[in-house]
Parts: C-alpha cells; structure tokens; sequence
C-alpha cells in the first residue's frame, strides 16, 4: 500500500481526498494547523517526515476577491508553496497531484479550453495558481496538474451553500448568468483521482500504479461534463432541493443579472469551460454530469 500526504484535508477536496483513499492508501493528513503552506521550512519537514509516494496537494489560498488585496498571501500558498513541494517531491522521488483552476486563463475564447491554449490570467488568485503551476514545472518532479472549475461541497464554504442559506431567508436572489462553466463537486474530483491510480481498481494501491501518471506527468483539465452559468446552477440548486424529501421548500425567484451589474474586487472569466479530452485519453477517467455530482452532493447534506 503506498504512502500518500494530502494537504488541506479539511478543505473541500481535501477532506473527500481523506474519504476516497481509506483503505487504498496510508494516508497523512495535513490541515493549515500542522502544516502551514506559508512556512517554506514546515513543507519541507512535513514532507520528508511524511515519506510520501504520492503527495497531493489539495491546499489553496482561495479567497479570489480578498486575494486582490492580499496578494502575499495568496501568493505564498498559491504560487511558492506548490514549487517547494515538487522539490520535496523530487528529492523523495514522489509523485505530486496539484489541483489548479479554470482562472489561469481569461475567459475570452469562445470555445472549451484545452491545455495547450496560452494561459492569461485577469486576477490576483488566477496569476498566483499560474505561478505555481510554473513552479512546479520548473522542479522537475513526476506531477499532474488538475486544473478545475466552480468547485463545491456539501461543507465548506461555496455557491452551493450559499444559495441554500440565501433561499432560507430571501424570497428574490439575484445571480449572474453571463459566466459559463463546469460546477465541479469536490467528491467528482477525488473520485477522479482515485481511479486515475487505481485504474478503477477496488483494492489498494501499490507503487506501480503511480508509475503510468508519471509516464503522463503533465497539466490536464478535470471538470464535471456539460455546462452552465451561475444563474443555470442556481437553477438546478433549487430544483434538486425541491424535490427532495422533507420540509417543503420554497424556492426563491431567481433574477438573471450581468457581471456588470454584481461588481467584484476581481474580474471573473466569462467563459470557464475545459476540455476533458486530454485526460480521457490518457488515463480513460472522465468525471460524471454536473447534475450528477450535484444531486450527490446534495444527498450528502440531508
């Protein structure tokens, strides 16, 4: 059974990480509290004291509005932190896993993304996840770079959520629907790298299964299929819980809007839509319908 360090469990990708690998790996969780990504000196001591195969690198600074005025900050977990890690990595010969964004480019194609379109990104959270997808580039290790979009959870803090606690007290919410993406369930993206080790395998995971993703060490994109704006999620959001058991539930009206009309300290892509194709035909692993891993998430929370 391999050895895994996941950073960030008790964030949104983290904690289903946790969750996905029991029983396939022997795991080392870290959450800001035992391993703070902003002190050059702790990643390096938590890695070599974790002795990692696989280390995957779910921690994020991901604050995007408060990222525009605080951008030492962000950049520090999100731009310097990944690049010490894939040295760490190097050094113990460990794969690294590193979860980026849609928000490295900026949103003007009018088509998907694929991996080999020039990056441009229009705020401070996107230029910092670009830089650290550079840094781990530029340390040599064995990586995979999953770029994704529109991440939620049943915890945490996100658009799911957040329209769950708004409908409970608002009867009219006003939601942007000239941004285009691909909700991403956080359980979606752990699954997705489990059976990118496993190969869809039920059982633990040895050594050899790491040695395809190194063989394919690259960025990819790893998105839920289909797309959406917010005001389409929002939608849906309201739809699922309507339909579920329990007290009746009340949608609110929903007000489409511009981007224009919800001014934001940093500017949103307009289109956040990726393409999947390059990691289907690499590891053969697509991620399921964003409705799917919304009704699961859902489910999740009743």
């Amino acid at each position: 059974m391999i050895r895994a360090l996941v950073t960030g469990c008790r964030g949104q990708v983290g904690a289903d990480l946790v969750r996905a690998l029991a029983g396939r790996a022997e795991v080392v969780a870290h959450d800001h509290a035992t391993l703070d990504l902003a002190a050059d000196e702790a990643i390096r001591r938590g890695v070599r004291d974790a002795r990692p195969q696989v280390i995957l690198n779910a921690a994020a600074y991901t604050n995007v509005d408060r990222a525009e005025a605080e951008t030492g900050a962000a950049n520090a977990v999100n731009g310097i932190a990944p690049g010490i890690l894939g040295e760490e990595a190097k050094r113990a010969g460990a794969l690294l896993v590193h979860f980026s964004t849609d928000y490295v480019y900026d949103g003007t194609k009018p088509s998907p993304y694929v991996e080999s379109d020039a990056t441009h990104p229009i705020n401070a959270y996107g230029r910092t996840k670009l830089a650290g997808e550079e840094a781990i580039a530029r340390s040599g290790c064995d990586h995979l770079i999953l770029r994704t979009s529109w991440v939620y959870a049943p915890h945490g803090r996100n658009f799911l959520l957040t329209m769950l606690r708004l409908a409970a007290t608002h009867p009219e919410i006003r939601v942007v629907d000239d941004q285009h993406g691909a909700p991403t369930s956080s359980r979606q993206l752990a699954d997705a790298v489990v059976a990118l080790v496993g190969g869809g395998a039920d059982r633990p995971f040895e050594a050899g299964d790491l040695d395809r993703l190194r063989a394919g060490s690259g960025v990819y994109h790893a998105t839920a299929a289909g797309a959406c704006t917010w005001f389409g999620f929002a939608q849906a959001i309201f739809a699922e819980r309507a339909r579920r058991p329990g007290p009746a539930f009340n949608s609110p009206r929903l007000v489409a809007i511009t981007s224009a009309d919800y001014p934001t300290p940093a500017r949103r892509p307009a289109n956040s839509l990726m393409s999947n194709e390059k990691l289907a035909a690499a590891f053969q692993v697509r991620l399921g319908e964003w409705r799917e891993g919304l009704a699961e998430a859902m489910s999740a929370l009743e």
